[in-house]
């Protein structure tokens, strides 16, 4: 009886075996024809025998499972991509069986990682940021020692707003040390003039070939101050204000004259509602940049809201000076007039009929008024540059329209096509 029994599981297993080569035989020669559908239900039918089976077999099938998947993400199958490179990867996992397989799994793994990048520019095209960097992410995966796939992953999280998946990656660049600078090769086209990069290798043998001239070597720069600097936004971002701090310290340590680190960790500062520390950072990147109309603006900006109005007076008028159409300061330079004029009204209010409260009055009203004509100036001479501007022409009716200017008044309405 038992021989009988051991006979019956031996007949099983040859079974299985030839299903498993049939449906093999029948995946290879449905893909090689084109029809990558076919050639995975084949492979699909005998998924469930893979884990007993030799490790042979299972180098077999992973491997065809890989270029069926493989095939059908070159066809659009966006899903397909994770399957074929893991697939591939369970070929080279194999210690005996994937040996036969492992040269060509190799280069296999390299063209799919090539297919992730160029299909992740697509999507990058297309605006479709979140899938871009998944693919760009497993592109880095499939290929560890191409760091800079993981550096655009992240920068396609940044540019689709998934700052929390951005994060992941750029705490993962900051761990392997990654800093992205390196040294670009280039030479000349004889036959066209162009400019060309290439490798060295390349380069250096169209150079002795006589086809390329003029080679060049360019460093490119380290990437590791744009990094800390777009994890602090991103901690800003999602409201871990600490971290944020300490990854702008980090980052000007290493780039004390970049700006921007000054400017992004100074808006921190104002968002944090320290105004002081946002005011001392604004100053100093003035010094940095002292021809930036922007700088001057945002200077002027915070000695407003602190009442520090001749200096933010000072300010607008740098910034208007350097950039003499900068529209928002001409505004708000006007309306440092207007507050300090308003701020006689209540006073005004507030006085009697006696002979000193109309003398008060009238004396308080001409300070009043000169105000209101200063920033009425202001805005006049903006509308030299702007004169279709409709803040500039709002503002300034409004200005004529408290002065009782009624002929300068009725003149701007007209302008507004009121």
């Amino acid at each position: 009886m038992k021989t009988k029994l051991f006979f019956l599981m031996t007949i099983c297993f040859v079974m299985v075996g030839f299903s498993q080569k049939a449906e093999l035989k029948a995946a290879d020669k449905a893909l090689k024809s084109g029809d990558a559908a076919s050639a995975k239900a084949s492979l699909d039918g005998i998924q469930g025998m893979m884990a007993g089976a030799d490790e042979k077999v299972q180098a077999e099938y992973y491997f065809m499972r890989g270029k069926v998947y493989a095939d059908l993400a070159n066809k659009g199958d966006n899903s397909a991509f994770t399957e074929a490179a893991d697939s591939f990867q369970k070929v080279l996992d194999l210690k005996s069986g994937g040996a036969k397989y492992k040269d060509e799994t190799t280069q296999r793994l390299a063209a799919l990682s090539a297919d992730l990048v160029n299909s992740a520019v697509e999507d990058n095209a297309s605006k479709k940021f979140d899938e871009a960097s998944d693919k760009l992410y497993m592109s880095y995966k499939i290929s560890p020692r191409d760091t800079i796939y993981l550096y655009y992953a992240a920068s396609s999280a940044v540019n689709g707003g998934h700052y929390d998946k951005a994060l992941g990656y750029y705490e993962e660049l900051v761990t392997l040390g990654y800093d992205g600078g390196g040294m670009v090769y280039k030479a000349t086209n004889v036959d066209n003039g162009q400019v060309e990069e290439m490798d060295k290798v390349q380069r250096d043998l169209m150079i002795k070939s006589g086809a390329y001239k003029d080679p060049l070597d360019e460093r490119t720069p380290s990437k590791q101050a744009e990094i800390v600097k777009n994890m602090a936004l991103i901690y800003t971002q999602t409201g871990q204000d600490d971290k944020a701090l300490a990854a702008f310290a980090k980052a000007r340590e290493s780039n004390p004259d970049d700006v921007n680190l000054v400017l992004n960790e100074a808006n921190l500062y104002f968002k944090l509602g320290d105004k002081d520390k946002f005011k001392s950072l604004m100053a100093q990147a003035a010094d940095m940049e002292p021809n930036n109309p922007d700088l001057q603006y945002n200077i002027g900006v915070i000695n407003m809201q602190q009442g520090n109005i001749e200096e933010a007076r000072t300010a607008y008028k740098k910034a208007i000076e350097l950039n003499p159409g900068y529209v928002n300061a001409q505004l708000n330079l006007s309306t440092t007039y207007v507050d300090e004029g308003n701020a006689f009204i209540d006073e005004m209010n507030g006085l009697g009929n006696s002979k000193a409260d109309i003398a008060r009055y009238e004396e308080l009203k001409k300070e009043k008024d000169a105000l209101f004509r200063e920033g009425a100036t202001i805005l006049e001479d903006a509308l030299k540059i702007n004169p279709d501007n409709q803040s500039i022409l709002t503002q300034l009716k409004n200005i004529y329209g408290a002065l009782g200017d009624t002929e300068n008044f009725m003149k701007i309405k007209k302008l507004l096509g009121e």
